[in-house]
């Protein structure tokens, strides 16, 4: 592919996905893949040229519908509150952290691409989510909510992103997981805030439900 749309990543992102409503948060349309395939190869396409991830971004996780449920129910108050949304992928909890009445929302992702779809959704949804470059683990708490899903799916992420979400549990922020079942989930120092069955696609998964334990990090 060529043109203004390999310079562009918002008219990238546009062209190749399609507006949709995540099965548990009806309330927030997303530029999300249709079919796996065709937003995986003009990525690729892409990633040659341009050297980034594949598009995980272009799909609604499981672990950030739970989330961003829980804030729209009012289960997890953000109201006037400072929020991270961890590996945030396109942006879905961020946008909803928005919605549910948040100060301000942070999307922290290492892709340019899912920065870029980020901010495309969360214009489309009529709320502002900053996205900083860079990679935030390490950075001091500036948080009261820190969120973040589907996260634990390979054993180096996880060793790298758990001491320090740790970290901001103990200097006071909110710490939630959100996890479908991942590999590399830790068996200690979590608590179980509540459940959630989410619909998911077989081009990623290997069910059509999968259970989603949104916890939170003890410090």
């Amino acid at each position: 592919m060529t043109g203004p749309a390999l310079l562009d990543p918002e008219a990238f992102i546009a062209a190749h996905t399609a507006l949709a409503r995540p099965a548990l948060v009806p309330e927030v349309e997303l530029y999300l893949a249709t079919e796996i395939t065709p937003i995986w190869q003009a990525t690729e396409d892409w990633l040659a040229q341009r050297d980034i991830e594949p598009p995980f971004w272009a799909f609604a996780w499981p672990g950030s519908q739970a989330l961003a449920r829980l804030m729209l129910d009012g289960t997890v108050a953000v109201r006037g509150h400072r929020v991270l949304d961890f590996a945030a992928g396109g942006g879905l909890a961020a946008i909803a952290a928005m919605r549910a009445g948040a100060a301000f929302a942070e999307a922290a992702e290492i892709d340019p691409l899912a920065l870029a779809a980020t901010r495309l959704n969360a214009r489309h949804n009529g709320v502002a989510v900053a996205t900083p470059d860079g990679d935030v683990v390490g950075s001091a708490c500036r948080w009261d909510t820190v969120l973040a899903g589907d996260v634990c799916y390979e054993a180096p992420m996880t060793g790298h992103i758990m001491p320090w979400l740790r970290r901001m549990a103990a200097a006071g922020a909110t710490v939630l997981l959100a996890d479908p079942g991942r590999a590399y989930l830790p068996k200690q120092g979590l608590e179980a805030v509540q459940r959630f069955p989410v619909p998911v696609t077989r081009e990623l998964e290997d069910r059509d439900v999968r259970e989603v334990t949104v916890y939170r990090v003890l410090g």
